[in-house]
């Protein structure tokens, strides 16, 4: 991260000047007041009170900003961010973006102040302003499950693509030909890779995606009803619903059951994101499964080793199709709890 001197270097004034503008002294002009301000925007320099003295040491925290603490996945995320930290003698704060690019930025700002070693995000949308503005200073950072193309951060996700396969042709074998997806934020990386992958499988199989089986969501329950919704009221409804995330399958599971209608008999229902619930629902939920609990532990390593001055890595993980009932299975179907759950390191 950029330091006062750097901002000096930058604006081409002495640190005595530039430290007299950061705490408004009121000698300075306003020539150096304007170079040393353009200075600190273009490094990221963020001043504070402990940040000024000469930082010896570090603080053994983390910062981890999840896009919604309201869905389980993250909650799972958070827990496994927060056991492997403190395994390795971190600590962890976490600010919840609720899908909100502004909050997203409130949270990197206030934690970058504190004076976090490091920061995890998974970013809630293609880089907000100040989570941009992070990385361009040098701030250690990883990005976990959504990550921005372009920006030079490591990346801990899965890999759902080979998992909405074999759930296509599980579909398929069924007999199912009309499918639907309640599709993620078009701004989110794992908004746009969900529908690419499931368009693909169709292909695979002959079969298309039609616009009027691509329904908007944001990965929110509402939307998941509000989409399953216009779905049910077409002329020719789909046979299954793929919802992209598990609040949009709740969602959606609300919405066929206000309509009077019965999953899977009048029509079938999987989420991408399996969670322990889904298996105490009527009927059990089938869904892909991320190895949440790997993700997290694998994110913490990376985030350390480039606090520590090793390169962290990449890694992305394979998710995998857990067959229920919701789609027609029968009792065959059924598995008990959830894989996420028993996942290993």
């Amino acid at each position: 991260m950029a330091g006062i001197k750097d901002v000096a270097a930058e604006a081409g004034l002495s640190v005595a000047t530039v430290s007299r503008v950061l705490n408004g002294h009121p000698s300075v002009s306003e020539d150096a007041r304007r170079r040393v301000t353009a200075a600190v925007e273009r490094l990221g320099y963020r001043p504070n009170a402990v940040a000024r003295s000469l930082r010896t040491d570090q603080t053994r925290t983390l910062g981890l900003v999840i896009s919604d603490v309201m869905n389980p996945y993250f909650t799972e995320l958070a827990r496994s961010v927060e056991e492997e930290a403190r395994a390795l003698g971190y600590s962890v704060i976490i600010g919840n973006a609720d899908e909100r690019p502004d909050l997203q930025d409130h949270h990197v700002t206030t934690l970058l102040d504190r004076r976090i070693d490091g920061l995890l995000v998974s970013p809630t949308d293609g880089g907000s302003p100040g989570m941009l503005g992070a990385a361009r200073a040098g701030t250690p950072m990883v990005f976990v499950d959504r990550w921005i193309p372009g920006v030079d951060v490591p990346v801990v996700r899965s890999d759902g693509r080979a998992a909405v396969r074999d759930l296509v042709a599980h579909l398929h074998a069924l007999g199912r030909r009309r499918l639907a997806i309640i599709a993620g934020p078009a701004a989110t990386t794992t908004g746009r890779e969900r529908v690419d992958a499931f368009r693909e499988a169709l292909a695979a199989h002959g079969l298309e995606l039609p616009d009027a089986y691509i329904g908007q969501g944001d990965f929110q329950a509402g939307s998941g009803r509000r989409v399953t919704e216009g779905f049910l009221d077409l002329p020719e409804p789909p046979e299954v619903v793929f919802a992209a995330d598990n609040l949009m399958a709740l969602g959606a599971l609300d919405a066929i059951r206000a309509r009077g209608l019965r999953v899977p008999d009048d029509i079938g229902l999987a989420a991408f994101d399996d969670i322990p619930w889904f298996v105490h629902t009527d009927p059990p939920v089938t869904a892909v499964a991320q190895p949440v609990r790997d993700l997290g532990r694998a994110a913490v390593r990376a985030l350390v080793d480039r606090i520590e001055g090793r390169p962290g890595e990449s890694v992305t993980l394979p998710a995998r199709l857990v067959v229920r009932r919701s789609c027609g299975e029968g009792d065959a179907g059924i598995e008990s709890p959830s894989p996420v759950r028993r996942s290993t390191p």
